[in-house]
Parts: C-alpha cells; structure tokens; sequence
C-alpha cells in the first residue's frame, strides 16, 4: 500500500505544518516514450506540455531514477514535473515511485495524456476513469490500484483511416497542428498552474471542452 496513503485516517482534524507542506507538493507527469523516434509523435503530448513549461520558466530536466525530471515552483507550490524514461506502458512503475519519493498526496497527481476520442487540441481535465486503452494509464492504474487519480486528457482526434490507430498515434503533428499547438500548450501550462493553485474542480469547470 502506498506510503501517502498511510495518512488518511487520523484522530485528530488539526493539520500539522508537515502535513501543509504535504498538501502544497504536487507530481505533474507527462507520458510519452523515450527516444528521437517518438520526440514529435502524437503519443509524446505529455513530454511537449511540460517541455513546453520548462521552456517558459527556464527550467531544465536531469535524468534521474525513472525519469527526467524537474521542478516548477510557483505561489508557494512546489511542483515536481516528471517524463518517465520507463516507455509508455510502464509509466506507472515511475509514477509511484515519486510520489513515495517526494511523499506527495495522490490527490495531488496530474497525468497528461493523449486522447483520441477528443478534437485535436482539445484539454479535459478529469479527477478518475477508465484508461480507454491507454496503455499509460493502464499501467498507472495497475500500479497506483485505482482509478481515481487525477488525468489530463490532450485531443489529438481520430483522423486515420481502419486498421491505422498505431501509425496515427505514433505518427508526426501535421504542418497544420503544428501552427496550432503553440497556443494549446500555453492553455495546457495555464491549467497545470491553476491545478496547483485553485484545485481540480475550479480548474474543471474553467478549462473542460476548451
């Protein structure tokens, strides 16, 4: 059983500043997979958000155990930002590991995803579901043993043709989405701010269907 999961019951309702300190850490994880080959593919939109971040607040990755990683901190949240180097379907195995590292709440947990059931560019904020075939989440679910967990869900459409999802995924943005995905990313870095700082369900309600 996980570490941070240890806490949720206790005699008294005080909170303790440990445990405020807990409360303002939170692990953003972008999925996608490792390697040149996948760096433009449709699959990676999870390392492009927080590259996208690191970039914008001059911040850098270091390879460390299961992932690059770096941190963000901003109105006194400390975010630690992570790109599994585990591959796509072993995203969970890295994912549990930090928050037990950094001891951060699983409410605090943010996924970013593709989607293909969502158009292009679209951002759906959700706090627990089914991985959809998602080989990413489904690893994370197995590893974390829920379904509530909070995801991030990026629309890349499902513009390919039968028996073409695998090429599509794993294929290259279009001069088109290109054009577009710099100001999706910056939308994508306003709501991985407002998740730190307002909560999930301020957050929801302002960027869902965006």
């Amino acid at each position: 059983m996980l570490r941070f999961l240890q806490t949720i019951f206790k005699s008294s309702n005080k909170t303790t500043p440990v445990e405020e300190n807990t409360m303002k850490k939170y692990l953003i994880v972008g999925l996608g997979n490792i390697g040149s080959e996948y760096a433009n593919t449709r699959h990676n939109i999870g390392f492009r958000i927080l590259d996208h971040l690191a970039k914008k607040e001059n911040l850098s990755f270091e390879t460390q155990k299961l992932g690059d990683v770096s941190v963000y901190k901003f109105k006194g949240r400390h975010f630690t930002l992570l790109k599994p180097n585990t591959y796509m379907n072993l995203s969970g195995k890295a994912i549990l590991y930090w928050l037990n590292k950094e001891n951060i709440p699983l409410d605090n947990l943010l996924v970013i995803t593709d989607d293909l059931n969502l158009p292009f560019g679209t951002i759906r904020l959700k706090t627990k579901g089914s991985d959809g075939g998602h080989n990413g989440l489904k690893d994370t679910q197995d590893k974390l043993q829920t379904t509530k967990y909070n995801r991030f869900r990026f629309g890349i459409s499902d513009a390919f043709s039968k028996g073409r999802q695998v090429d599509y995924v794993l294929g290259e943005w279009t001069p088109e989405e290109e054009a577009k995905l710099p100001e999706r990313l910056d939308k994508a870095f306003e709501l991985i701010k407002s998740f730190g700082t307002a909560g999930v369900n301020i957050t929801m309600n302002t960027f869902n269907g965006q």
